[in-house]
């Protein structure tokens, strides 16, 4: 089986339609306890588990990521990497999924202070990233991540940088959590992905700890990451590669062409939490990244996303990790 590491305002759209984590001595379960309240689907589900069953494009419920941008973006707000907004954050989408069946754990990011987008002082502090996986999962057998940053800056209430991603995230972890992959998945909601100041080194603070804790082995069982960054605006979705190209960036435009879902290549891609594990040697590669006007700022509200890009990216990744000739 496979695990992943991934609501809106009123808006209308075009497309509606009727094993442990990687061991180290940072990253230990969470403490709460799974709640079901406001869960979507069903109020319990079993251990996620490899099943005789494919998972498929149409196994998404866009209605999932839909409501997590609601929440996220509309009910909590700004969700700065280090402060109790980004802990209320990190506690439900840990619920959600805890509710679908994943172990859930936490690893701790120590973050240094710098400034905000705007300039504003940041202090130093601690975040974490969520690592989703089912039980029994082997972390040196190969497997895929799915990822998304839980943070916003500090003035946004981040609906579609980055609730979007973390919801698209959260419903393909529900789409496949009864059904098989391809390969197993790790879900992973990054903490403090946004910058504190110029350059690498104050920059993907979750994704460089999520790596750092990786051994050899773990790292060659990676066989793809993709980073979900802003995939809620437009009717194109960017497909971003490090450089010129990525395996994962072929695949996951192939995997697109396969469900019908219009796309645009970019090359020299770095702005996201896939730069963390191509700097590492493993390939990965980043969908989203349409530029809109509410971008870091107080307006990045929930109606700036489209429930129907949100299921365009869903469709993608969950065609990418579908077993190959399972339609």
């Amino acid at each position: 089986m496979l695990t992943l590491v991934l609501a809106l305002g009123a808006c209308s759209d075009d497309s509606a339609r009727p094993a442990p984590a990687p061991s180290s001595p940072s990253l230990t379960p969470t403490s709460q306890p799974p709640t079901t309240e406001g869960t979507p689907g069903s109020t319990s589900r079993p251990s996620p588990s490899m099943s005789s069953e494919p998972v498929a494009p149409g196994d998404l419920d866009r209605s999932t990521a839909v409501r997590t941008v609601r929440h996220l973006a509309g009910r909590i707000g700004p969700r700065e990497a280090t402060g109790p907004s980004f802990r209320r954050a990190a506690d439900w989408v840990s619920d959600r999924f805890a509710a679908m069946g994943y172990d859930v754990s936490r690893q701790r990011i120590d973050v240094p202070a710098g400034v905000s987008w705007q300039g504003a002082p940041l202090a130093a502090g601690r975040s974490a990233n969520l690592v989703a996986t089912p039980t029994g999962f082997d972390t040196s057998a190969p497997h895929l991540v799915v990822g998304a940053h839980l943070d916003t800056v500090s003035q946004a209430p981040g609906a579609e940088d980055n609730a979007s991603g973390v919801g698209v995230v959260l419903a393909v972890a529900e789409a496949v959590a009864d059904r098989r992959t391809r390969l197993p998945v790790v879900f992973v909601a990054f903490g403090a992905e946004e910058p504190r100041g110029p350059g690498d080194d104050l920059h993907h603070f979750g994704s460089r700890e999520y790596v750092a804790s990786l051994t050899p082995a773990e790292r060659r069982a990676v066989r793809g990451m993709v980073s979900l960054d802003r995939v809620g605006v437009g009717t194109v979705v960017p497909v971003g590669s490090a450089a010129e190209s990525d395996p994962v960036q072929q695949d996951l435009l192939a995997a697109a062409r396969r469900v019908g879902v219009p796309t645009v290549p970019e090359a020299d891609e770095r702005s996201s939490d896939h730069w963390s594990f191509v700097k590492a040697g493993m390939p990965a590669a980043r969908l989203g990244s349409t530029p809109y006007a509410g971008y870091h700022s107080a307006q990045d509200v929930p109606a700036v996303v489209s429930p129907g890009q949100l299921e365009r990216v869903g469709r993608t990744v969950i065609a990418w990790l579908a077993p190959r000739g399972s339609g």
